[in-house]
């Protein structure tokens, strides 16, 4: 029964509940037509003057109401908000597309409520039974540790913290000892640099290690770097291994990295942020062979598992190196020992949002087939697109494509690199604003490239056939004109 507030008490529930049902619906309806209709709208939209001017203004004193505030809204950001990665024909960056069910898990997420800190509670449940599947379908044990964090830099950054602390327990209280040093290749995101100066370890201390023809991390050099670095009285603890490099989409040698670890006794590491989920299609696992034997692992969901922003994770082999790094229990904080777990014991959060449960609404949905067959389906649409550009003299593959990463530039004939350089850059904004398509711009060898990943399920192979079109007829025309913004 509902009590009615004495004079002059407040509420931010509203006074009808049933208009704000009805406003609620009208919000539904509109964000489904929304997502319905993506691809009938250009993939970056340009924010009028008017409509920027809005966004400098001070805060408001007296509130507007729901409706009206729904309304600018619409107005501002539902009008003008580009469509990026949930367009079809979106490529650049890695990033993933969401989906209807997703955003409408997210609603309810937020309906409940919960601040994700663990103990007697459903969601706890939901949660540590979402880590577990992700323990399971990645090739880590049961008893393994793991959590579910924003995304994959703050994987990173644990996984990193953890390492850091399990080779040297002492940092935890005095900090990192001098000369750790962290190994990864030269292709490596840069979190992970990221991450060694927030841990104290510091950049000077991240070794960039050569890579392959293949862009994989040279193990040979990398051994050597780490005998230079122990004769120079510095302490390798740590190695960074790639499932899925971020420009080319490359995969380093994890079984020769875990052995070297194994060998070297060094914590390994794999930034496995889309790569890692080519575990779960059988015609594609040999790519992350030896990734089982990794210490820690870190991914996202938000990429190749379609989920909305945000949610990544984090797993750990040993869950006491994980429980011993972040575990701390104040008196404010005391607990029974048959309190379900805190996830304060395994990451830095402690105010933390149901991500959870989007990833478990969406594998009820789904099913992991659904989910193994998309991945295979952005796979096999990425080796379409480079057999389409490889078919076409004037577009030149630039790297190779070992997963859902397409690396290219047009060529044509007799133009120097220093003018390929120029006129590719200008070829990525012109096929994003002509709507054939986006890609980013990345360097392959030094030279600018266009850099197609794959991570989208709404993506057709005639997509890449008209963009692998558009790039050799517009990429022919900027070479004959002097270049024009779009």
């Amino acid at each position: 029964m509902a009590l009615n507030n004495n004079p002059g008490e407040l509420t931010l529930d509203p006074e009808n509940w049933a208009e704000l049902r009805k406003l609620g619906h009208r919000m539904m309806d509109d964000m489904m037509d929304h997502l319905e209709h993506v691809r009938d709208r250009p993939i970056v939209q340009r924010m009028p003057d008017e409509a920027k001017g809005a966004f400098t203004q001070p805060p408001p004193m007296q509130g507007m109401g729901a409706e009206a505030a729904y309304r600018d809204f619409v107005e501002l950001l539902l009008r003008n908000q580009s469509n990026f990665n949930k367009h079809p024909r979106f490529w650049g960056f890695v990033v993933g597309t969401g989906s209807p069910s997703g955003m409408l898990a997210d609603m309810l997420a937020s309906g409940l409520n919960v601040n994700m800190v663990g103990g007697p509670m459903a969601s706890t449940m939901l949660e540590m039974q979402v880590t577990a599947w992700m323990k399971g379908l990645l090739g880590f044990p049961a008893e393994a540790g793991g959590i579910l964090v924003s995304g994959g830099s703050m994987a990173n950054l644990l996984g990193l913290t953890v390492a850091r602390n399990a080779k040297a327990e002492e940092a935890k209280s005095l900090g990192a000892r001098r000369g750790m040093t962290v190994y990864g290749s030269e292709e490596m995101h840069v979190c992970v640099q990221k991450a060694v100066e927030m841990l104290g370890i510091g950049s000077d201390n991240l070794r960039k290690v050569p890579v392959d023809g293949d862009y994989r991390i040279n193990v040979q050099a990398l051994e050597e770097r780490i005998r230079e670095d122990r004769a120079a009285g510095l302490e390798p603890f740590c190695v960074v291994g790639n499932a899925g490099t971020i420009n080319t989409g490359s995969f380093d040698d994890l079984e020769a990295l875990a052995d070297l670890c194994s060998r070297e006794d060094l914590w390994l590491h794999v930034d496995g942020a889309f790569g890692a989920w080519a575990a779960i299609v059988p015609e594609l696992r040999h790519l992350v062979r030896g990734l089982d034997r990794a210490d820690s692992l870190a991914f996202d969901l938000h990429k190749w598992m379609y989920m909305p922003y945000d949610v990544g994770c984090v797993l750990f082999k040993r869950q006491s190196d994980q429980v011993r790094t972040f575990s701390n229990r104040p008196d404010y904080f005391a607990m029974s020992k048959d309190t379900p777990p805190l996830f304060a014991d395994f990451g830095i959060e402690l105010s933390r949002s149901f991500r959870a449960l989007k990833v478990w609404m969406g594998l009820k949905e789904n099913g992991v087939s659904k989910y193994q067959a998309l991945v295979k389906q952005n796979v096999d649409q990425a080796r379409h697109l480079k057999a389409l550009v490889e078919s076409r003299p004037e577009l030149e593959l630039m790297a190779p494509v070992p997963l859902n990463t397409v690396c290219f530039r047009y060529r044509g004939q007799g133009i120097p690199d220093t003018a390929l350089d120029e006129l590719n850059r200008g070829l990525s904004m012109q096929l994003m604003f002509s709507g054939a398509g986006a890609a980013s711009e990345t360097k392959v060898n030094g030279r600018v490239a266009l850099r197609v990943c794959i991570t989208n399920h709404r993506t057709t192979r005639r997509d890449l056939e008209e963009f692998a079109e558009a790039a050799a007829k517009t990429g022919a025309m900027m070479a004959k004109t002097p270049r024009s913004n779009p």
